[in-house]
């Protein structure tokens, strides 16, 4: 007679491996609704995809990342049994690189393009090498385990596509608001700086000057202007005595 209690924990098991994956893609699509719905005006494309970009990084990469690692480090037997597989200790490293990118992700929901970019394309690699997996599982032992065949699948692979697609048709657009506001900001006050602010002149602009200055002194000729003379002190002749007198007089030519 088969266990009910092991039984009915499978089922619940299977349950959540099966709502999960669809649950965070509802939720990343609910979550970007409501923020392009309370975004500034006008709604563009661009700002669409950011708010998704952003949510899909949140919760199918995030939360779900979290999810898995918290399945295959603290419950191998049961995350190993919704698979479909045995138990194994390699279930503690995949739960941890589950975790690493979990991380990776949150951080790059509120970055700029280059961390969203990165985050991306590690996830992807992650996430379409599982569903391989999961694909030559199905094929050669007819694996249909809800944690093989179910919605994890469709997302392993539904995932990178949509997150990839989003980043290469939308690079530079799909900058978070609060980055790209900022810069703009930054660069329009960088403008209008120097624009207030007279640019030092260059030395040719002065030399030119000069020689515009000089010719045209030579073309006008000597200027009518005549100068005063300087005023000079008058000095007092010195006064002679009486002998002085006598001998000038004297020494004068007679005549």
């Amino acid at each position: 007679m088969p266990d009910s209690e092991g039984w009915g924990q499978a089922q619940s098991g299977n349950l959540i491996v099966t709502l999960i994956p669809v649950l965070v893609w509802l939720l990343a699509l609910l979550f970007a609704a409501i923020a392009i719905w309370r975004g500034p005006r006008p709604i563009t494309w661009g700002m669409m995809a950011d708010r998704l970009i952003r949510y899909i990084l949140v919760f199918p990469l995030g939360l779900q990342g979290l999810w898995a690692f918290f399945g295959h480090v603290f419950l191998p037997e049961e995350s190993a049994a919704s698979i479909g597989w045995a138990a194994s200790p390699f279930q503690t490293e995949v739960g941890m690189a589950n975790l690493g990118l979990a991380l990776a992700s949150f951080y790059a929901a509120f970055g700029n393009f280059g961390a969203r970019a990165a985050a991306a394309i590690g996830a992807s690699c992650f996430l379409a090498g599982a569903g391989v997996v999961h694909l030559m599982d199905i094929a050669e032992e007819g694996n249909i385990a809800p944690g093989n065949a179910g919605p994890i699948l469709v997302t392993d692979f539904l995932t990178p596509i949509a997150i990839l697609a989003l980043l290469i048709v939308f690079p530079r657009r799909a900058e978070p608001v609060g980055v790209t506001e900022t810069v703009q900001r930054s660069l329009v006050a960088r403008i209008e700086d120097a624009q207030g602010e007279a640019s030092p002149p260059r030395i040719e602009d002065e030399i030119e000057k000069a020689r515009k200055a000089m010719r045209g002194a030579l073309t006008a000729g000597p200027t009518p202007e005549v100068l005063s003379p300087v005023e000079r002190p008058v000095l007092d002749r010195p006064r002679m005595g009486k002998r002085a007198m006598r001998k000038s007089r004297t020494d004068l030519p007679e005549t």
